[in-house]
């Protein structure tokens, strides 16, 4: 199934990513994760690509066609372009179409040491290429704008860029802030942006780990969420669960604002789904049938 038919008028897709960081998430492992991930019925599950392209790119594609064709979940497989040669691209097409892969999310990846750019230096040099092979391209939005980007109206120009390549929906960084979404959202409107934009949100669930979401992605710290890193600042078990709490009203919020989409970065663990998709059903009032989180 293709992605960009989820977002239908009046519908609002929910959908989670999964990852197999550097290589070493087994089938096993990465199988029990979405197993319980595809019990929460999300729209599609998204399956991420290591930094520049090392450690799992055989992964990515094995994970996401084990979860398309085991659960039947529409999949879609990340695909960062740094690094990669024009051959190196062309075993990754024919590889994901080999394993059934319709969807697949086109990024530039993370700068890393030893990782030289190659053929392709920017995520828009390849969603032509994936488009014209009949895949359904999405690419990243940046609420705040790209860390290496100075300013916003840029990062929203170079998202035009990326529609007018053939990108037909944007799954957005994190950011902690729903106040930077709908400005950021007000500004692609303004600049033609047309596709739809699901929100990506990730819970914080522990100091170091905010820490560095904060200088990988140049997010924003609201001042709810530092008082909140204070007071639980000896109790590891409380600030995650505040932590979680803090992404269901972020997600409810965008939820009842009518948001294109709301995307979760789960960190490979199913009870983070699990209790974003329980606040989200209880907005709409609708009963979630298997509680799972407390």
């Amino acid at each position: 199934m293709k992605i960009a038919e989820t977002f239908t008028q009046g519908s609002q897709p929910i959908s989670f990513e999964i990852f197999p960081p550097k290589g070493d998430l087994s089938l096993e492992v990465a199988h029990s994760v979405a197993r319980e991930l595809a019990d929460l019925e999300p729209d599609f599950i998204s399956v991420t690509y290591s930094a520049g392209g090392s450690g799992n790119s055989g992964a990515t594609a094995d994970v996401a066609h084990m979860i398309q064709s085991e659960f039947g979940i529409p999949v879609m497989a990340h695909l960062t372009c740094i690094g990669l040669t024009e051959d190196a691209l062309a075993d990754r097409v024919a590889d994901l179409k080999a394993k059934g892969i319709e969807n697949v999310l086109a990024l530039r990846g993370d700068r890393v040491a030893g990782c030289k750019t190659a053929d392709y230096a920017y995520a828009k040099d390849i969603i032509g290429r994936l488009s014209d092979e009949g895949f359904c391209v999405g690419a990243a939005a940046y609420p705040e704008g790209h860390i290496e980007c100075d300013l916003l109206e840029k990062s929203v120009e170079h998202l035009k860029q990326k529609q007018d390549a053939g990108a037909s929906f944007f799954v957005s960084q994190l950011f902690f802030d729903n106040r930077y979404f709908y400005r950021f959202l007000e500004a692609c409107l303004d600049a033609g942006v047309s596709v739809p934009i699901a929100a990506g949100i990730m819970p914080f669930l522990g100091k170091a780990q905010i820490q560095r979401m904060v200088f990988m992605c140049g997010a924003s710290l609201p001042s709810p969420i530092i008082k909140l890193l204070a007071k639980y600042e000896d109790d590891s078990e409380s600030l995650r669960k505040a932590g979680i709490e803090y992404a269901c009203a972020q997600l409810t919020d965008l939820q009842a604002h009518g948001i294109d989409g709301l995307h979760v970065y789960t960190m490979n663990q199913p009870d983070i789904a699990c209790a974003t998709v329980e606040a989200l059903r209880a907005q709409r009032g609708a009963a979630f049938r298997k509680p799972c989180w407390r």
